[in-house]
C-alpha cells in the first residue's frame, strides 16, 4: 500500500559567513513554519529572543501581530506562519529565514528530500552540521569578523573583555552533533533551557614521556 511522506530533510545554512555554518535536519511534515523556527533555533542554539520571519517567494511569514506592529504601508504584508506546513514544500524548494533584525542573520533553507520513514517521526532531529554559529548580539557579519580577529590575538586591547563577554571561550569550528540533535529533539518543549555559551573543552592530561 502506498504510504504518504511523513518527514522532510532540510539543510539550513547561515548566509554570508565563511567557512559555511550549516545544519541538516529531518523534521515531521506536519510541522508548520512556527515549529520550523523553533527547530532552527535549537539546531544553531540561537537564544530565541529576537524577532524573526520567513521570506518565501517574496512574501513574509511570521507572527502577524508582532511583525505588523511597526510596519509601514510600503512593507510587504505578513502572512500567518501557522498556515504553512512543511508538507506544502516540494523537494528543491529554497527560502529564507531571518533572525534578529538588528544583527540581520539570514539563513537559506533548502528542502533536500521528502521522506517516507518506517515510523512517523514524533520530533525533529539533527543529522549533520558544521561549525559554531556566531555569538548572539555580536553585531552581524561584520561584527562577527571583528570578534574573531580580537579573540585570535591575545595582545588585542579588547581581548580580555571580549573573551569574558562570550563566556570565556569560543571556537568557530566547534560543532557537537549529539548536542545539536538533543536540542532539536526538544525544540518544541516549552521549558527548553538554552546553553548561553559553548562548552569549554576538557583539559587533556599530558602524557609522560617514556624512557624508550
Amino acid at each position: 500500500m502506498f504510504k504518504a511522506a511523513n518527514a522532510v530533510q532540510i539543510k539550513v545554512s547561515l548566509d554570508e559567513v565563511a567557512p559555511d555554518v550549516w545544519r541538516r535536519l529531518v523534521l515531521p511534515v506536519h510541522w508548520n513554519l512556527e515549529h520550523l523556527h523553533l527547530g532552527i533555533q535549537a539546531a544553531f542554539n540561537w537564544w530565541n529572543y529576537h524577532l524573526y520571519e520567513f521570506r518565501i517567494g517574496g512574501l513574509r511569514y511570521g507572527d502577524v501581530e508582532i511583525l505588523t506592529e511597526d510596519a509601514t504601508d510600503d512593507d510587504p504584508r505578513v502572512f500567518d506562519q501557522k498556515e504553512v506546513r512543511l508538507l506544502d514544500f516540494d523537494r528543491g524548494s529554497v527560502f529564507s529565514y531571518r533572525y534578529d533584525f538588528g544583527d540581520g542573520w539570514r539563513h537559506t533553507v533548502a528542502v533536500e528530500e521528502v521522506l517516507t520513514l518506517t515510523a512517523t517521526p514524533k520530533h525533529g532531529s539533527c543529522i549533520a552540521g558544521e561549525r559554531a554559529r556566531p555569538p548572539e548580539d555580536v553585531g552581524g557579519v561584520s561584527g562577527y569578523e571583528r570578534f574573531l580577529e580580537i579573540i585570535a590575538d591575545r595582545d588585542d586591547p579588547e581581548y580580555a573583555e571580549t573573551i569574558r563577554w562570550c563566556g570565556g571561550y569560543f571556537d568557530p569550528e566547534w560543532f557537537d552533533l549529539s548536542i545539536a540533535d538533543k536540542d532539536v529533539r526538544n525544540a518544541l518543549r516549552s521549558n527548553v533551557k538554552r546553553r548561553l555559551y559553548q562548552p569549554k573543552p576538557k583539559a587533556v592530561p599530558k602524557k609522560r614521556k617514556g624512557n624508550g
